[in-house]
C-alpha cells in the first residue's frame, strides 16, 4: 500500500505541474525517433556501468504485468521476458564471460546514446545527466562519451537522492548522492592547454567543495561531487594538451580532481596546519577510511594512494589486496607485524604505523606509550594527535574508534619517557 501511495502522489503532482499533454514512447536511446534539433531539453539517468542489472530485475515485474495488462498493450509484451540484447550494461554473462568485451559493448552503447542526444537537441537546448558510481573507471566512460559526442558541462550539483533503506544500494557501487550534470552543445571547442585548464579547475572546484562540505556531503560522495565542477573547464575543449603536446586524457583529468579534493578534505579533517606534517601513507589511510571505510575497489585504492604520493606496494601491512578489493587494516589486524611502528635505520616512522602500535601498547600502560612515542618523536607532535582525533571521528562506533578516544583521553596524563627506554616488540 505504501508503494501505491507514492505512485498516486507522483501522478497527482505530474497532473498539476503542466497544462500540456505528455507522450510516452518506448524505444532505445541509441535510435531516438526524432528529427535533428527537435528537443529543447533532455533529462536522463543513464545506466551505471555494472552497478544495477535493470533488465534482469525488471523480469520479476514483467511476467505479472503481462498477465494483468498484457492484453491492453500487446505491442509491449511480445516477448516471454524483457529484451536484453541491447541493454547498455557491463555484464560479462552476456558476452561469454569476457569482461573486456562487456566493457567495450557498454562504452559503445553509451557513446551512441550520447551522440543521438546531441543530434536531436536544439542548438540552444540543454541536457541534464544524472550519474552515481564509486568507480572512476565508470566516470571515465561517461565523461569520454559526453565529450566525444560534443557536449560541455555548464553546471553540476550533487543531490542526496537515495533512501538509506534501499536494499540494492547496500554494498554496491551506487552512491547515496547523485551528481546532476547540466550540459549544452559545445561551441568552438578546439585545443585547451592543461596549465590554463588546471587553474580554472581549481578556481571552480574549491568554492563548490566548501558548499558541499557545509551541505554535509561526505565520503565517496564528496570525492565524486567534485568531478562536475572540474568538468566545466575540461569539457570546454575537444582536446586538452600539455605544453609538450601530450594529450591529457580523462584519467589524467580525474587524477587532478582527486588531488584537489584530497588536499581540501585533509585540510578540513586534520586542520590546515597539520596537513603538511602528515606523511603520504597516513593521508591515504585517513582518506580511504573517511571516503570508503575499510574496504574499497583496488583501482580506487591505487589511485588514491598515488594522489597521496605513495604506491600501494609501499604500504606494507597497512593494506591487504584481495582481487578487485583492497582492505585498509586497523591496529588489531596488524598485531602480527612485529616490526610495525619501528624505525628502519634512521628513517622517520610512518605516523599511521606509530598510531597503530600505540593502540596495541594501551594494555601495557601509560609509561609504555610515553616511552614509545618519545623514542619515535611523536609524543609532542601535534599533527600525530590530530590524526588520532580525526580517525576517532571517522571510525566512531567501532572498537578502533573507542580505543582512539581512550588514547586521546589519557594523553594529558602521560608521564615523561624514561631515559634510555627502548621500544620492545609486542
Amino acid at each position: 500500500m505504501g508503494a501505491l501511495e507514492w505512485v498516486n502522489k507522483v501522478i497527482e503532482h505530474g497532473a498539476e505541474s503542466a497544462a500540456n499533454e505528455g507522450f510516452v514512447l518506448r524505444g532505445t536511446a541509441t535510435r531516438l525517433p526524432f528529427e535533428d534539433g527537435f528537443l529543447d531539453a533532455i533529462i536522463t539517468d543513464p545506466p551505471y556501468y555494472d552497478a544495477v542489472p535493470y533488465a534482469d530485475l525488471s523480469d520479476f515485474f514483467y511476467v505479472w504485468l503481462k498477465r494483468t495488462v498484457g492484453h491492453l498493450y500487446p505491442e509491449h509484451f511480445r516477448t516471454p521476458l524483457t529484451p536484453k540484447r541491447e541493454e547498455a550494461v557491463q555484464n560479462p554473462v552476456r558476452h561469454g564471460g569476457d569482461n573486456q568485451k562487456a566493457k567495450q559493448f557498454f562504452e559503445e552503447m553509451m557513446g551512441q546514446a550520447f551522440r543521438e542526444m546531441h543530434r536531436v537537441l536544439k542548438p540552444s537546448g540543454e541536457a541534464t545527466i544524472v550519474f552515481a558510481h564509486k568507480s572512476t573507471e565508470a566516470w571515465e566512460t561517461l565523461i569520454s562519451a559526453l565529450i566525444k559526442a560534443g557536449f560541455q558541462v555548464e553546471a553540476s550539483w550533487p543531490l542526496h537522492t537515495e533512501m538509506q533503506t534501499r536494499l540494492r544500494a547496500r554494498e554496491s557501487a551506487a552512491l547515496a548522492s547523485s551528481t546532476f550534470l547540466n550540459c549544452t552543445k559545445r561551441e568552438g571547442g578546439g585545443v585547451g592547454f592543461f596549465t590554463d585548464v588546471r587553474r580554472e579547475m581549481q578556481e571552480a572546484i574549491r568554492p563548490q567543495l566548501e558548499e558541499f562540505w557545509e551541505a554535509g556531503i561526505r565520503g565517496a560522495d564528496f570525492f565524486m561531487s567534485a568531478i562536475g565542477p572540474g568538468l566545466e573547464s575540461y569539457s570546454r575543449y575537444d582536446v586538452v594538451k600539455r605544453a609538450d603536446g601530450r594529450e591529457v586524457g580523462v584519467g589524467d583529468f580525474l587524477d587532478e580532481v582527486r588531488k584537489i579534493v584530497l588536499e581540501f578534505a585533509l585540510s578540513r579533517v586534520l586542520g590546515a596546519k597539520a596537513l603538511g606534517a602528515v606523511d603520504g601513507p597516513t593521508q591515504f589511510a585517513l582518506l580511504a577510511l573517511w571516503a570508503y571505510g575499510p574496504e574499497l575497489p583496488s583501482d580506487e585504492a591505487r589511485k588514491l594512494a598515488q594522489s597521496a604520493g605513495v604506491e600501494i606496494a609501499e604500504l606494507g601491512s597497512l593494506v591487504q589486496e584481495k582481487g578487485e578489493k583492497t582492505f585498509v587494516r586497523l591496529s588489531a589486524e596488524r598485531a602480527k607485524d612485529e616490526r610495525l611502528g619501528l624505525a628502519e635505520e634512521q628513517g622517520q616512522v610512518v605516523m599511521i604505523d606509530a598510531l597503530h602500535r600505540t593502540l596495541r601498547l594501551m594494555r601495557e600502560g601509560k609509561q609504555a606509550i610515553a616511552d614509545y612515542l618519545g623514542e619515535v618523536g611523536y609524543l609532542e607532535n601535534e599533527a600525530f594527535w590530530q590524526v588520532a582525533q580525526a580517525l576517532a571521528e571517522v571510525l566512531e562506533g567501532s572498537e578502533e574508534g573507542r580505543a582512539l578516544k581512550e588514547l586521546l583521553a589519557v594523553r594529558q596524563g602521560l608521564p615523561k619517557p624514561k631515559e634510555g627506554a627502548s621500544v620492545r616488540l609486542f
